[in-house]
């Protein structure tokens, strides 16, 4: 653990995600996980199949964070090119692993290996392999990008493969204070004042609705916990007097 902040992005990549006929399910689960580790998550973006946006957006990301996740395009289809594209960011050739062939034949027979399944054993040279227990076909990392299959099930178990090894921060804290019944409008100002007497702090408002109305809760952010917690103070305080002036009747 270290207690400079770790940072990563995440890389999804398929042209069924920007075209909305696949959901995507993993990017606030690998929020949520990197979260949990100390890890920032700083940036997310998606890119289709196409070989110059993802070495674009590969070479992109893993000079500005600690750490780049990529899901999607490892399968044995022509329009899988991840490993293509991440061999040709890193300037390495893209080699039959016999690794991951052994990884392969440990779920399907030696003649059952055609020429599309074999694609799924093309890894970048160099590249440390990433365990796939459920359908075995590995994802790989190199330097200090890690390629994930974009199934979410699958991308689940490579991320509890991988993440142990990696560096960790102090994982974020957080708390939230319920502000509902006030308006933000009514506590911004003094809200803002908080935020700049903790700026280590992310401090930010979320309101929702559902069937019984308007809630705001205000959450607190950080690695601080006795900022945190004199910060939530001074912010409930802040909504209790609002809410009491708002009761208070007209003179």
């Amino acid at each position: 653990m270290t207690d400079a902040p770790v940072t990563a992005a995440i890389l999804v990549i398929g042209d069924e995600i920007l075209s909305g006929r696949t959901k995507d399910k993993n990017i606030g689960y690998i929020a949520e996980y990197l979260t949990a580790a100390g890890i920032d998550l700083r940036e997310v973006r998606i890119v289709p199949d196409v070989e110059e946006e993802i070495v674009g957006a590969v070479n992109a990301l893993r000079s500005r964070y600690t750490y780049l996740f990529t899901t999607g395009g490892i399968g044995p289809t022509h329009d899988d090119i991840t490993a293509d594209c991440v061999a040709k960011a890193f300037g390495v050739p893209l080699n039959l692993d016999q690794r991951a062939v052994d990884m392969l034949l440990m779920r399907m027979k030696r003649e059952d290996l055609n020429e599309a399944r074999l694609r799924m054993a093309r890894i970048p040279e160099g590249a440390s392999l990433v365990e796939n227990p459920i359908s075995r076909a590995p994802g790989f990392r190199i330097g200090n990008v890690i390629v994930m299959a974009g199934v979410p099930a699958i991308m689940q178990a490579m991320l509890d493969n991988v993440v142990p090894g990696l560096v960790k921060g102090t994982p974020v804290t957080s708390e939230a204070v319920d502000a509902t019944g006030v308006p933000e409008g009514a506590y911004a100002a003094g809200l803002k004042a908080v935020a700049e007497r903790f700026p280590a702090l992310s401090i930010g408002s979320y309101p929702s609705y559902s069937a019984s109305g308007f809630t705001n809760q205000i959450v607190i952010r950080g690695r601080d916990l006795p900022a945190i917690a004199e910060a939530a103070i001074a912010i409930r305080a802040l909504i209790e007097q609002l809410r009491a002036g708002a009761e208070r009747p007209a003179s």
